[in-house]
C-alpha cells in the first residue's frame, strides 16, 4: 500500500513516515501543496495524509484541485483544530480529521490501517 504525506513540517513527515514504514507501507513525502498535488497525480497513493495550512497551496486547495480524480483515502491534519474538525474535513472530501500534534503516532497509523481495510 502506498501512502503520501503532504506537510510543510519536516518533523511531522519524518515521524509519520517512520511509523508507517515500520508497518510495511511504501511512503512518499511532499513538503508543500504543489509538490503534494504532483506526487498525488503521478504516484496514485492509496492514502494521503494532508496538512490543512501550508504555504503556497493549502490542503483544501489540493483536495479541490484533485477533485473527482481522487481514488485515495484522505486524512486531513491541522494544528488549528478549532477551525477544522471531522465534519469540515468530510465536507472538503476527506475521510478523517486528525489534530496535530499527535498524542499517539501509532494510534494515527492504526486509523490509516483501518481506512485501508
Amino acid at each position: 500500500m502506498k501512502i503520501l504525506i503532504v506537510d510543510d513540517e519536516a518533523l511531522v513527515r519524518r515521524s509519520l513516515s517512520r511509523a508507517l514504514k515500520s508497518k510495511g507501507f511504501e511512503v512518499l513525502e511532499a513538503t508543500n501543496g504543489h509538490e503534494g498535488l504532483q506526487s498525488w497525480k503521478n504516484w496514485e497513493p492509496d492514502l494521503v495524509f494532508l496538512d490543512v495550512l501550508m504555504p503556497g497551496m493549502t490542503g483544501p486547495e489540493v483536495l479541490k484541485e484533485i477533485g473527482s480524480a481522487n481514488k485515495a483515502k484522505v486524512i486531513l491534519m491541522s494544528a488549528f483544530s478549532g477551525e477544522h474538525n471531522m465534519q469540515t474535513a468530510q465536507q472538503m472530501g476527506a475521510n478523517l480529521f486528525v489534530p496535530k500534534p499527535f498524542e499517539d503516532i501509532f494510534a494515527v497509523v492504526k486509523m490509516a490501517e483501518d481506512l485501508l481495510v
